[in-house]
């Protein structure tokens, strides 16, 4: 594998007269590289993959793009219009306006502006997502006529509806609470009532922490429309629909989505595509670092104080099954 010198470029975009903020990371030679584009996953997660919610800076979005960009592709991430630095003075902006449809917009803006690079292999564009991101992408290979990806590299996709895989975390974060069923039963209520529109209920009986942070995020007016939208988009209903190579990689240690079961999902309804391929790394967590703790022992707190900590690490049985299609994609 190559090792190229790499540099760091700023770039922006607009999606509704909000700038877009993202960082290019290239090898500073004069050769033309294949192009990856990154999509970060749920929330507030900016373009290093790193989020308010979460302590540490050591985002895996920007270690992949160093690592990437040392091999010879040029990498895109960038800061969603709801992330990043500038997200306090966008919020207000932003009310009624995020959507899928805007989610797709911030990634065309992406395509445009990491194809105007000059370095660029214009016919060796890919995209690279986490979680959530794996949903824009699709979208967006589904709904456009040019500049369309590849192929999709999709880490950490999830198989189920979207409101089923927060369901299950939420199951499992209670479980061994004595009143578990009675906070289920009032989760499960508080979701009804959102899809129905109507207004959040007033019960105290779930617990402070994640799960009140979910359901106000989900009632949050900048989120709207797009939390209705996302709650019950079930990706194997369009993933199916894709007819370029895909990799999916989901690490055996990852608490948000499941393996078995969402892996499972996402092979049936790919199982007539020649070119889609699946990698569970043994020991990567949801953002793809090195998880040596056994599965039953990592507790959705660990995993958020373990993903950007600084001695954190990137998982190589992952990273070198990202490269290795990349690189193989890239010279078919």
């Amino acid at each position: 594998m190559r090792n190229n010198a790499i540099g760091d470029k700023e770039v922006s975009w607009k999606v509704h007269d909000i700038l877009v903020l993202g960082t290019i990371t290239t090898p500073t030679d004069n050769e033309v590289h294949p192009a990856v584009v990154f999509v970060a996953g749920s929330g507030p997660t900016d373009r290093n993959w790193c989020s308010p919610f979460l302590p540490g800076t050591n985002g895996s979005g920007k270690l992949l793009a160093k690592v990437l960009a040392s091999h010879g592709f040029v990498t895109l991430r960038y800061d969603k219009v709801a992330s990043g630095p500038h997200v306090r003075e966008n919020i207000p902006k932003l009310i009624g306006k995020i959507s899928m449809q805007s989610h797709l917009e911030e990634l065309k803006g992406a395509v445009d502006t990491v194809l105007a690079e000059k370095n660029v292999d214009t016919d060796n564009l890919f995209v690279l997502t986490n979680s959530e991101g794996a949903i824009h992408a699709v979208n967006y290979q589904l709904q456009t006529k040019s500049n369309r990806f590849k192929g999709l590299l999709l880490t950490g996709a999830p198989g189920r509806a979207i409101g089923d895989v927060s369901r299950t975390q939420i199951f499992n974060q209670v479980k061994q609470l004595p009143n578990a069923e009675k906070i289920m039963e009032t989760y499960d209520d508080a979701i009804a009532a959102f899809l129905a529109n109507k207004p959040p209920s007033k019960d105290t009986v779930l617990p402070e922490g994640n799960i009140k942070l979910v359901l106000q995020s989900l009632w949050n007016p900048a989120n709207l429309p797009f939390s209705r939208e996302l709650w019950c988009y079930n990706l194997p209903e369009y993933i199916v629909k894709i007819d370029e190579p895909m990799l999916i990689v989901i690490g055996k240690k990852d608490i948000q989505v499941d393996w078995k079961i969402d892996g499972c999902e996402l092979e049936k309804a790919t199982a007539k595509k020649t070119e889609v391929s699946f990698v569970y790394p043994e020991n990567a967590n949801h953002v793809l670092k090195h998880e040596v703790k056994p599965l039953e022992e990592i507790t959705a707190q660990y995993a958020a104080l373990s993903y950007n900590a600084p001695t954190a690490e990137l998982d190589r049985e992952a990273t070198e099954a990202i490269f290795n299609w990349l690189n193989k994609q890239s010279q078919n």
